[in-house]
């Protein structure tokens, strides 16, 4: 009896604060933005497909859907969706929601940011996931590429965690200046020039142009893959050109078009990213999250309402 009694008083308590997220997520998906990302982030992952379906190879083309969502343009879109909950004419509108119902600020603040995270994650995987496995199962007149499940996997979440970073700098950004048009252009003309600076020196941990740069050496990746693997699959690289090369050769002697080979991009098969750290860049991005939502909750917290 105990434990039902306690079980209900905690459900009791939380509806209040999951009421939140659900009417923002209900909001985020009725209004003109979010409907016009969903339909523009598919045609232009379905534009990347199509256009470069008998060029890429699987880990280069994937590392190319990927690019929209690390670089430009959708960086627009998860920062302006994280600076709005708690910024402009909003703001003046909570301290009444926050005083009339059993929710603190620091709960309505974690639910308004939970919500446009899992808004933003949720139309990444929609668009990403079905694209992928089109990509991976399809036959393309390209050569086979070693992608892996654990690659594929680890990618699709380093990438939804920098789209967490995204929406949690926007969100404190939108709380501090409180003024959402201000925080979007502070934001741009902050976040480019330094992301530039750091992809120079290819500091995948905190640039995400370098780590869209790195994502196809982490597709390719096993679950456990020890330095005389990374050399094997060194070898086996050489030893494909020299069967490509040979295969080509026996081909134009048949009279058989030979197997057209894939493109390979400088920006997206870079090789001086074969030292990737998952663990690097978990916290060069996990870190500066929890310290965003963290100094927003402080902001939100001591200003005035």
């Amino acid at each position: 009896m105990d434990s039902t009694a306690k079980s209900s008083k905690i459900g009791t308590r939380m509806m209040p604060y999951m009421a939140i997220p659900r009417h923002d997520m209900k909001t985020l998906w009725s209004s003109r933005l979010v409907r016009l990302w969903l339909g523009a982030t598919a045609l232009l992952t379905l534009l990347l497909v199509g256009s470069n379906w008998s060029n890429f190879m699987d880990g280069t083309l994937i590392a190319s859907l990927l690019f929209p969502y690390l670089v430009f343009p959708w960086f627009f879109v998860a920062v302006v969706l994280g600076v709005t909950p708690v910024s402009g004419s909003r703001a003046e509108t909570l301290a009444d929601g926050i005083l009339c119902r059993p929710v603190s600020r620091l709960e309505y603040l974690l639910a308004t940011w939970s919500a446009r995270v899992v808004l933003v994650l949720s139309v990444y995987l929609v668009v990403t996931v079905p694209a992928i496995v089109l990509v991976i199962l399809a036959k393309r007149p390209v050569s086979e590429d070693t992608v892996t499940v654990y690659g594929i996997i680890t990618s699709l979440g380093v990438v939804g965690l920098v789209l967490t970073f995204l929406v949690s700098l926007g969100f404190f950004t939108g709380t501090l200046l409180r003024k959402p048009l201000l925080a979007v252009v502070v934001l741009v003309f902050i976040w480019y020039p330094i992301g530039l600076i750091l992809s120079i020196f290819s500091l995948e941990e905190f640039s995400p142009i370098s780590l869209n740069q790195a994502i196809s050496t982490q597709l390719r990746r096993s679950w456990r893959q020890t330095d005389t693997e990374a050399k094997d699959n060194a070898n086996v690289k050489d030893a494909d050109v020299i069967t490509d090369q040979v295969s080509n050769f026996f081909s134009v002697l048949s009279g058989v078009q030979p197997k057209q080979k894939a493109n390979k991009p400088d920006f997206f098969e870079g090789e001086k990213f074969d030292d990737l750290s998952l663990f690097r860049v978990t916290l060069g991005y996990g870190l500066p999250t929890i310290a965003a939502v963290i100094l927003a909750s402080l902001c939100f917290y001591w200003r005035d309402m």
